[in-house]
């Protein structure tokens, strides 16, 4: 029987986005630092906050240069000013949902049924594609649950991320994001399932390749070689397939919404994680560290911000999809000024990475530019 670790632990798991403003008179919140959340869904409008105009004029032409779509929220986590950018609309989230797998696997460390020196042994059918150094081990190697959440986090390793997901159940990964980010659900799938998933839009024999499958899709290059090298791993001719080839077959696998969430409803959960309201406090500062040593997608948003600011963030990579999504901080010039901590969740679809990465660079550098991150006081403020 599980142990309830502390009544804190046992209240956060009930929370749900709509009784968040109420768990902040509580106790706990009252110990926290005063954080102003996104509004939920139906809540009165709040004006504009001042940086809004040039904001949007900034993000417009970014967007005008921009062969796709960029979908943009920014909140300021200390005043609550809030400003969206098609971010209502739902955004594929790609690697952003490595954020809510590892709050899952903190929560059991929090609770005591797991630490970060616990042990998960690497299967044959958990490897998957992508970067990090989770696929140098053979299956059959035990790794350090802290390993895989370092390798999940700062190198965005798929097979590290499907370990975690085994280890703590998919049910608990699914269970925080209604929670966190939108209580009518947002269905996550392991990285592996996103690769059949994808793929079965073509044929529905794809439901059952196997990870060695997987790898050699990935290794057989893209376009019509991968649609070529599918068709020969299901015994079927190309001719067999429901699309006309992978473009399309991603495509329609997007428009099913899995691992999708609106940007706003992404950055509530960012703005939880930074409040403490989404883990313990030695787990929150632990997973803000991991996040904030992420060696991916260095010229995105990141690379548009500047030098003296910090980033705590997840990128997401997939298919004609990118995203950025994370917590700026910028130190104040002077004592008597607060740090700046701003969410900026940001994703870019319809175009090459290339193109995609320089929307999210323009996008740190608008929100620079149009002062968002600036704490210094207004001329017309008192002395």
């Amino acid at each position: 029987m599980r142990t309830a670790a502390s009544n804190v632990s046992a209240m956060r798991r009930m929370l749900s986005t709509a009784v968040i403003a109420a768990a902040l008179l509580s106790p706990l919140a009252a110990a926290r630092t005063a954080l102003a959340l996104p509004p939920l869904p139906g809540a009165e409008p709040t004006p504009a906050p001042v940086w809004a105009a040039e904001l949007r004029r900034r993000l417009d032409a970014a967007d005008a240069r921009f062969p796709g779509e960029l979908g943009v929220y920014v909140h300021d986590i200390d005043t609550g000013a809030s400003y969206a950018y098609r971010a209502d609309e739902p955004w594929y989230l790609a690697s952003g949902v490595k954020v809510p797998v590892a709050i899952a696997v903190l929560r059991e460390i929090d609770n005591g049924w797991l630490s970060l020196d616990s042990h998960a042994t690497l299967l044959p059918s958990d490897f998957v594609d992508g970067g990090g150094h989770t696929n140098s081990h053979p299956p059959g190697t035990r790794l350090r649950i802290s390993y895989l959440l370092e390798q999940m986090i700062i190198h965005s390793d798929n097979t590290a991320t499907d370990v975690l997901i085994r280890t703590v159940g998919l049910g608990q990964v699914n269970a925080v994001a209604a929670e966190l980010i939108a209580a009518q659900g947002v269905r996550i799938t392991s990285l592996a399932d996103v690769r059949r998933l994808a793929y079965g839009q073509l044929h529905t024999g794809a439901a059952g390749l196997t990870s060695q499958d997987l790898l050699a899709l990935q290794r057989s290059g893209v376009g019509d070689a991968r649609a070529r090298k599918l068709a020969q791993l299901l015994a079927v001719s190309p001719a067999d397939f429901l699309l006309p080839g992978i473009d399309d077959a991603f495509e329609a696998y997007y428009a099913t919404h899995v691992n999708t969430a609106s940007l706003v409803d992404y950055g509530r959960m960012l703005t939880s994680l930074s409040a403490g309201l989404a883990l313990e406090p030695d787990s929150t500062r632990y997973l803000l560290d991991l996040m904030s040593r992420v060696e991916t997608g260095k010229r995105r948003i990141r690379a548009g911000l500047p030098a003296r600011a910090g980033f705590a963030h997840k990128t997401g990579t997939q298919y004609r999809r990118l995203c950025d999504l994370g917590i700026v901080t910028m130190p104040a010039r002077a004592t008597s000024q607060p740090q700046a901590r701003v969410v900026v969740a940001a994703c870019a679809r319809g175009a090459g990475t290339a193109a995609s990465e320089r929307a999210l660079r323009d996008v740190g550098a608008a929100v620079t530019a149009a002062g968002v991150l600036d704490r210094s006081p207004s001329p017309s403020s008192s002395p």
